[in-house]
């Protein structure tokens, strides 16, 4: 991921905060799980557009490898039929000493090595997931995930924000090629 362009959204002189803040960040492990982060753990919410233009907001577990996110979703679900109309999405997560608001497309994997790649990663972080033919099954998966088979998604950021939650502040604006 190249940055290309930074702008300090702050309006009190405060510094931007650093990229490899914000980069060390995204490639970190930010557990979901309970009482692992503020209020009572990290949530990471997808925002897909409707075929309406509205948005749709809901949360999803996710998974980083390399820098790369990757969530999965049922092929009923709203989220994925938005994102098969239109790929643009929004991805927030709070952290510490950080929120992060991550804009750009989420495309479907299909390859037998990423999947294999995300799968082993899921199965680091205690979901039991496996690949079959092009997607993830497991023995469960989360209430709003409908059944299995479950697609892989993987994002790329075009534009990532850092909203600072500790000293010393600030907000900042990372443009991405």
């Amino acid at each position: 991921m190249k940055v290309t362009g930074k702008k300090n959204l702050a309006g009190y002189g405060l510094a931007p905060i650093e990229w490899d803040q914000v980069r060390d960040m995204l490639t970190s492990e930010i557990t979901q799980a309970p009482d692992t982060g503020g209020p009572n753990r990290h949530t990471a919410w997808l925002t897909t557009i409707n075929p309406d233009g509205s948005p749709h907001l809901t949360p999803v577990g996710f998974v980083q490898l390399d820098g790369v996110w990757y969530f999965t979703s049922g092929p009923g679900t709203r989220k994925s039929r938005n994102i098969a109309a239109d790929p643009r999405c929004v991805v927030s997560v709070a952290t510490h000493p950080f929120d992060l608001v991550i804009e750009g497309t989420a495309a479907r994997v299909t390859g037998a090595d990423e999947l294999r790649a995300v799968a082993d990663e899921y199965n680091r972080d205690g979901w039991p997931a496996q690949v079959d033919g092009d997607a993830l099954t497991a023995e469960y998966s989360a209430p709003s995930a409908g059944p299995p088979p479950w697609h892989v998604y993987r994002i790329t950021p075009a534009t990532v924000f850092a909203f600072g939650t500790a000293e010393p502040y600030g907000a900042t604006r990372f443009d991405l090629s």
